[in-house]
């Protein structure tokens, strides 16, 4: 199971601080995802950090505003999320893609668990 938190209303150019739990058969060697659905939109794909913690992926529109790190002794996945827009504005997702530990793949098809979201709302 996956539970991610950490959500809330922000300032345009304030931050957050996303996580994501992980327990039970999806507690290891797994891509951790972060995925984002806004209003009216299909889901994206934000970032996502292999077991490891060596490789990352980020969107273009979030290069450089986020950062995605793993504490596998917590089992917790963070997305730092910096100089925010109302544009971020959505419910977030995390995903954990079990079929791969050190690959990753930004389609949201092969993640297998899903968190039930939290939601990120920047106000202008």
């Amino acid at each position: 199971q996956l539970q991610a938190s950490g959500g809330g209303l922000v300032q345009a150019g304030g931050s957050l601080r996303l996580s994501c739990a992980a327990s039970g058969r999806t507690a290891s060697n797994f891509v951790t995802g972060w995925f984002r659905r806004a209003p009216g939109k299909e889901r994206e794909f934000v970032s996502a950090i292999t077991w490891s913690g060596n490789i990352t992926d980020y969107a273009d529109s979030v290069k450089g505003r986020l950062t995605v790190s793993r504490d596998n002794a917590k089992n917790i996945v963070y997305l730092q999320m910096s100089d925010l827009k109302p544009e971020d504005t959505a419910v977030y997702y995390c995903a954990a893609d079990v079929s791969f530990s050190e690959y990753i793949v930004r389609n949201s098809i092969p993640y297998d668990y899903w968190g039930q979201g939290t939601q990120v709302t920047v106000s202008s």
